[in-house]
């Protein structure tokens, strides 16, 4: 694959682009990859020494293509998946862990926190990505070893808890930490603002691990109706569990009803349909995306609506404008932000992901041309940097960002079929 990539581009003069691939690319399987001693797989997100749920599924994701003819990256994968799998079990609120029962990580938040957990931020992506990664390494490889016991109660878990938070008043979830930054605690005392009832399921933080404003995070319900039509096949095909099959694809189709009712909003300053990012089922919803993903923009990407779909594209439209809170442009760059990083930064993820769902071929140049000249030097892809000075940064090793690009640079090269 290195040398593959490593020819193409050097035939289109984008010496650049292979040379961060072949550094991106390895980067991951060298310093972030851990074989613990009874054979399971751990990811460290780069900087952190903790495993991300959502990051982990993004950082390997890119290996599927390997291990569409290499037994051991089919059983990698498969060992990643029974890992998530298993701390999805130990605690379904949770979205970091430790390697180890060490309690590492933010023991003091006020939390029902474990030895195994390094933060238990609710997020509904972080019981999404898991079933995304099964699922696409059965499609592509046919590999199915990852379809045991470990999966199907994680599948029980994550299917009673997305029920659970439809009603989120009836939860027992709560979550506070005591710092300077209001974004990473929830209000009310840990439970987060008051919300009506939608059918979507409620999620505590965003995908970036900032509190939600408006408990109904569209694109992260998005993501949960794209995977719980993944597992409807999947255990309606490899389980004999038909009122469990049946139960998913009830909760489906009301978080999706709800995603129609209350997610999709007029745009008062062109009256066209958009998406709104978050919403209360009270009468309130934000406009604007974050970096991070499951974001709006990456809706296609998810799975969730085709690239051309019209209220996808207003609304991308919108995203990628000065009316997003989160878009900043300089001297350097333009793209989306976070409110997890400062003013006038943006994320790489979000340049990539601009690339993955544009059908533009010069787009998608531009943005891996960007994305390559704005390392500062270190060949590495950072959590943010300044769009008028990208030697400001912020996280050296950021794994999540690496894969990304490589996501990118093989949809481009079109090697990603």
């Amino acid at each position: 694959m290195l040398e593959q990539v490593d020819a193409m581009t050097r035939q289109m003069n984008k010496n650049l682009w292979g040379d961060q691939f072949r550094n991106c690319f390895s980067d991951t399987l060298l310093r972030t990859l851990h074989i613990q001693d009874d054979g399971s797989v751990y990811l460290v997100t780069g900087d952190i020494p903790a495993m991300w749920l959502r990051d982990s599924t993004a950082q390997i994701e890119p290996y599927l293509i390997l291990a569409k003819s290499n037994e051991v990256f089919r059983h990698l994968i498969a060992k990643l998946v029974q890992k998530q799998c298993e701390y999805i079990i130990i605690d379904p609120y949770a979205n970091a862990f430790n390697q180890q029962p060490n309690s590492h990580g933010h023991q003091t938040d006020q939390t029902s926190m474990s030895p195994w957990v390094w933060e238990r931020k609710y997020e509904i992506d972080s019981l999404c990505y898991p079933v995304r990664l099964a699922y696409l390494l059965y499609k592509q490889t046919g590999y199915t070893w990852h379809f045991n016991e470990t999966f199907l109660q994680a599948v029980k878990e994550i299917v009673t808890l997305f029920r659970t938070e439809q009603r989120h008043e009836s939860s027992t979830y709560s979550f506070e930490r005591f710092d300077e930054r209001p974004e990473d605690t929830l209000v009310n005392d840990g439970k987060g603002a008051q919300v009506g009832y939608t059918g979507m399921t409620w999620s505590g933080f965003r995908p970036s691990d900032d509190a939600c404003r408006y408990g109904y995070l569209i694109p992260a319900n998005m993501f949960a109706v794209v995977i719980l039509t993944y597992l409807t096949e999947i255990i309606g095909k490899f389980y004999d569990e038909s009122a469990l099959t049946e139960e998913i694809g009830r909760l489906r189709d009301e978080i999706q009803k709800g995603i129609d009712k209350y997610g999709i909003v007029e745009d008062a300053l062109t009256g066209k349909k958009v998406f709104a990012y978050e919403v209360d089922g009270l009468g309130n919803y934000t406009l604007m995306d974050d970096a991070n993903v499951p974001s709006l923009l990456s809706a296609p990407y998810l799975g969730y609506c085709d690239a051309e779909d019209e209220v996808y594209l207003n609304t991308r439209e919108l995203l990628l404008s000065d009316r997003n809170p989160y878009y900043y442009s300089g001297s350097v760059a333009s793209g989306i932000g976070s409110s997890h990083t400062p003013d006038q930064y943006i994320w790489p993820i979000a340049l990539a992901m601009q690339g993955l769902t544009t059908n533009s071929r010069n787009e998608k140049e531009r943005l891996l041309d960007l994305l390559v000249g704005t390392t500062a030097g270190t060949m590495q892809c950072h959590e943010s940097f300044d769009v008028n000075n990208e030697s400001q940064y912020t996280r050296e090793w950021f794994s999540w960002s690496n894969m990304m690009y490589c996501r990118l640079l093989l949809n481009y090269l079109e090697l990603d079929r």
